[in-house]
């Protein structure tokens, strides 16, 4: 499990090889994250948007961002914990993720960035 606190917001990371995909001719290989974030502050704050850098073993390097996280902005008062699971698609067998989510404060307004620990995607044949 990858973790990582920022501002008393704690991230923690785990994924899992999903097996391998055909989108038209092209051969994808799935994994599927699950992420914890976790209010270990005082303050409840509010995940606004994320910022994803992806990177895939045959050099390839993709950039997702936009609002909120599978379709929610959720509001964590302290002590509150948010989880989801999305998926990624590389062309190799080998690949990471990282990035971050900016929050707010939503009692003092302060928006701040909150660091995603890069994570390694490796296949399960690659790990054995």
């Amino acid at each position: 499990m990858f973790q990582q606190v920022t501002k008393g917001i704690k991230i923690s990371v785990k994924t899992s090889f999903r097996g391998s995909v055909y989108r038209g001719h092209r051969q994808y290989y799935a994994f599927s994250y699950y992420i914890s974030i976790e209010n270990k502050s005082k303050d409840t704050v509010k995940l606004l948007e994320r910022f994803w850098v992806i990177f895939d073993a045959l050099n390839n390097t993709e950039y997702v961002e936009g609002e909120g996280v599978v379709g929610e902005t959720p509001t964590l008062k302290p002590n509150d914990i948010y989880n989801y699971r999305s998926n990624c698609f590389l062309l190799s067998t080998i690949g990471a993720m990282g990035g971050n989510y900016k929050m707010i404060n939503v009692e003092t307004l302060e928006e701040f960035l909150v660091i995603i620990p890069t994570f390694q995607l490796t296949t399960t044949a690659i790990l054995n």
